[in-house]
């Protein structure tokens, strides 16, 4: 029993087929001849977890501000920006103190009060989870 298929439908189908395959094949090629092997894994972004209040695009900023930015690469056990060069722990450090120093867009209160940083070595994502304590908050120089 055959199934009948109109000649436009076949070609149309065909396209697709190739358009996709093309699509996935140039995809693995860009990705095997990216030079980011050659000098290291690249920092390739930065996950934010946990915040209620404080806007992501002020803790990736702060954390941009010690090093993990586009550029910056990980060689070994070293953050290498286009500035210096940081020890893995240090930079990690850095990290972490820079979420909690975020504070709310228009005010000076951090409601940040832990946060804690990995870096994914073979990625270069950075996964920073952070905990928002607003009843340790100083207001106008009074606890609440």
């Amino acid at each position: 029993m055959f199934i009948k298929v109109r000649r436009d439908t076949l070609i149309i189908l065909m396209l697709a087929f190739i358009l996709i395959t093309s699509g996935r094949v140039m995809s693995y090629m860009s990705y095997a001849s990216s030079n980011g092997t050659d000098q290291g894994v690249a920092i390739s972004g930065v996950i934010v977890k946990g915040n209620d209040i404080v806007p992501t695009e002020s803790i990736r900023t702060n954390i941009a501000n010690v090093g993990f930015r586009t550029g910056s690469y990980i060689q070994g056990d070293t953050l290498i920006t286009s500035k210096r060069k940081v020890p893995m722990n240090e930079a990690l450090e850095n990290a972490r103190q820079a979420a909690m120093l975020s504070t709310i867009p228009g005010t000076t209160l951090t409601p940040i009060k832990a946060a804690d940083v990995q870096l994914d070595k073979s990625t270069g994502i950075l996964t920073v989870n952070v905990i928002e304590d607003f009843s340790t908050v100083q207001v106008n120089g009074t606890s609440r």
